[in-house]
């Protein structure tokens, strides 16, 4: 059976900080669905979605496309910044002519800030207990 284009979906992967998102692209109305509930319900910030809607806008394809993700570990900032690097990687996979865009945008780089461990005998990562002279 041959797949047309409307039935077509795009699968990538994004990460940031403890959050992973897998995330598919299907052409569409530009509906958002996070964990299988809407975008906002989910979120509940309008900042999330305006990060999350900004590699469309880069490659003007506000509307075109249905997200699907689904999303584990992390915060609600760590997973938004999940989900918009997977639908960059996933716009790529459309159309690879989209990436010096994207990339510009840095929208393909994954940050690799990550909270540092807790070391033995102390408190924190970083935090001392505190020194008593006498």
């Amino acid at each position: 059976m041959a797949s047309t284009d409307t039935e077509k979906s795009y699968y990538a992967t994004g990460r940031r900080k403890t959050s992973t998102a897998r995330v598919w692209l299907m052409p569409g109305t530009g509906k958002m669905t996070v964990n299988q509930k809407d975008f906002l319900d989910y979120f509940g910030r309008e900042v999330l979605k305006l990060l999350v809607e900004q590699p469309f806008e880069t490659v003007d394809a506000i509307g075109k496309f249905d997200v699907i993700a689904n999303v584990k570990g992390g915060g609600k900032s760590g997973q938004a910044g999940a989900i918009l690097l997977g639908i960059a990687r996933a716009l790529i996979e459309y159309d690879p002519e989209h990436r010096p865009e994207l990339k510009k945008m840095k929208f393909l780089t994954r940050d690799p800030r990550e909270k540092e461990r807790k070391k033995y005998g102390q408190p924190g990562a970083r935090k001392r207990f505190q020194y008593s002279k006498r």
